[in-house]
């Protein structure tokens, strides 16, 4: 065995040194390559890294002898049940040989967990082409929010979008309708956030600004229309992401979100309604990893078309999806 020179493919880009790794070589641990790293074995263009290292095309990998050393791997493809294939399939609003956006429906998780039997992770084979790699998530929303939902079809892709996210380069609009009306009728919510427990029992609540566990959590809100103060539908514009914080940050301004089960308490279940949560991830602006900018938006769920109606409110059309 001998010392191998692995050079950095444009899909790759920004992907973090670990990861490169899991899939040149699967089979080495992240104590091994942490250690090759510490002694200078692995080396990034004849310099020392550490295992966190984020990669640019180009750049040439030194890789030490590794017993068993394998090819790159590739995903072998799984069954799937042809109705989750069909179902995600419906789901897919945007689709380009990088991106792949869906417009999720309420009360689909996206990933899994105790109690969980389908989410949308497990789904992912049935938008596979070929012998592609299985498309990835970029990110998540709650399980009771409907919609957009962004994969990638490579991992290097995948590492573009998530370093977009991480640096607030992507902008991300919610509709929510809420009970009651927000006084202002705009403005930023600066309420910092805390988690409570760990698991599927925790939950979000407003923190104190000096609390030892608090977070900071910011969100720009607008009300787009109301129904004689009662009701009110909201633009909402996440500045920082931290989990449920829109729905706690609704609830602080004293205006819960219509069919919220987990925040909204009794003020939020209201009889002649549909009790589910009326929170929709309705658009995203977002820089494309082959250059420009996607704007992508996903019709309301049935349950918030009807409540729309109910009450007088007027979406509008979808705008189609647009690259510029």
């Amino acid at each position: 065995m001998s010392v191998t020179m692995l050079t950095v493919s444009e899909d790759e880009a920004d992907i973090r040194l670990d990861r490169y790794f899991r899939r040149h070589y699967p089979h080495l641990t992240q104590g091994a390559l942490q250690k090759l790293c510490r002694t200078g074995q692995i080396r990034v263009d004849g310099k020392r890294v550490e295992a966190n290292t984020r990669l640019v095309p180009g750049q040439s990998v030194r890789v030490p002898p590794i017993p068993m050393a394998a090819k790159p791997s590739r995903d072998v493809p799984k069954a799937l049940n042809p109705k989750l294939a069909n179902e995600i399939r419906k789901m897919v609003i945007y689709s380009d040989p990088q991106i792949i956006v869906l417009n999720k429906p309420s009360g689909l998780a996206t990933q899994g967990g105790p109690g969980i039997t389908q989410h949308v992770d497990m789904m992912l084979d049935g938008l596979r082409e070929g012998d592609d790699p299985r498309p990835r998530l970029v990110h998540r929303i709650d399980r009771d929010t409907s919609g957009l939902l962004l994969l990638a079809r490579t991992p290097g892709v995948a590492a573009k979008l998530a370093a977009a996210f991480r640096g607030r380069d992507v902008k991300k609009t919610y509709w929510a309708v809420v009970v009651g009306r927000p006084d202002p009728m705009s403005g930023e919510i600066d309420q910092p956030l805390a988690r409570l427990g760990a698991g599927p029992g925790s939950i979000t609540i407003a923190a104190d600004r000096n609390d030892e566990d608090a977070q900071s959590a910011r969100t720009d809100y607008e009300v787009l229309d109301s129904a004689a103060r009662k009701f009110s539908w909201l633009g909402l514009s996440p500045l920082t992401g931290r989990t449920h914080q829109l729905r706690v940050h609704c609830e602080s301004l004293g205006t819960p979100i219509l069919g919220d089960p987990k925040y909204g308490g009794d003020k939020a279940h209201v009889d002649g309604f549909a009790d589910r949560l009326h929170l929709h991830a309705r658009s995203l602006v977002l820089p494309h990893p082959a250059g420009g900018w996607l704007e992508v938006s996903a019709e309301l769920p049935p349950h918030m078309k009807e409540t729309f109606r109910t009450l007088g409110f007027t979406a509008g059309s979808t705008p189609a999806p647009r690259r510029r």
